[in-house]
């Protein structure tokens, strides 16, 4: 298990590019309200994910995906990891979690498939007991007494990490966007409604950088069969093309 962060702060220059990727429904959803998980894309948009993914270092979920979608993370495109590895990386890029209480099943696939290094970032409480459950399965990284997103991303950097994708949950797309710390979000919209306030949301509430006085700044739309890709630049790194 890692040491305790000297940091609590990262600027750009220090900090992995950040790209966000989620689907939603027409009003905002990033899933229901039941025990199964919404399928919100297609299998096109699917293997552009993939393909977003290849080009990744590392992929960032949060803990309550990990329990509730119990996601692989890896590259699912035979070859996509052939590329990757004739490049000298591994198949798939670094899976990489966030925690606060450490409750994480060391059983669950993120663990479990790929041969990717995986890292959990957990509160300073909780990293002992979490380090111990998932010894010889994760690198336990104590983040200190709560998880900093702008700290794990300049550990991230120190990992030699250069470009992270970050596949949600709200939870975590949230911060990420109130901090200021996204580069660049793809956005895909399914072509349907959700209706159901118990159900979770794209994000809450929050003061974010972008607001009607600052818009975000549109570089892509695209369809992909029956949904819509949007592809927002949301700092001054994120090319047009």
């Amino acid at each position: 298990m890692a040491g305790t962060p000297s940091t609590s702060r990262s600027s750009v220059t220090d900090r992995p590019y950040v790209l966000l990727s989620c689907a939603t429904s027409l009003d905002g959803y990033l899933d229901d309200a039941s025990a199964q998980r919404l399928l919100l894309s297609n299998e096109a948009d699917l293997d552009r994910v993939d393909e977003v993914r290849a080009g990744c270092d590392a992929i960032l979920v949060g803990a309550g995906t990990v329990r509730r979608d119990d996601p692989r993370l890896l590259v699912r495109s035979a070859r996509r990891r052939a590329a990757r590895l004739a490049r000298g990386l591994s198949a798939s890029p670094t899976k990489v979690t966030v925690t606060g209480c450490g409750d994480l099943d060391p059983a669950a696939r993120f663990f479990t498939t790929g041969e990717a290094d995986r890292i959990v970032y957990c509160a300073s409480p909780a990293a002992e007991q979490t380090g111990q459950r998932l010894a010889g399965r994760a690198t336990v990284v104590d983040a200190g007494e709560r998880v900093d997103p702008a700290w794990a991303l300049a550990d991230l950097a120190g990992r030699g990490v250069e470009r992270l994708m970050v596949e949600g949950g709200a939870n975590v797309l949230g911060q990420f966007l109130t901090a200021g710390l996204a580069d660049e979000l793809h956005l895909v919209v399914a072509p349907f409604f959700v209706g159901d306030r118990r159900a979770p949301r794209f994000v809450g509430d929050g003061t974010f950088p972008w607001h009607p006085g600052r818009r975000a700044r549109l570089v892509e739309t695209r369809q992909i069969g029956d949904v819509v890709l949007l592809r927002y630049a949301l700092s001054d790194r994120c090319a047009a093309d």
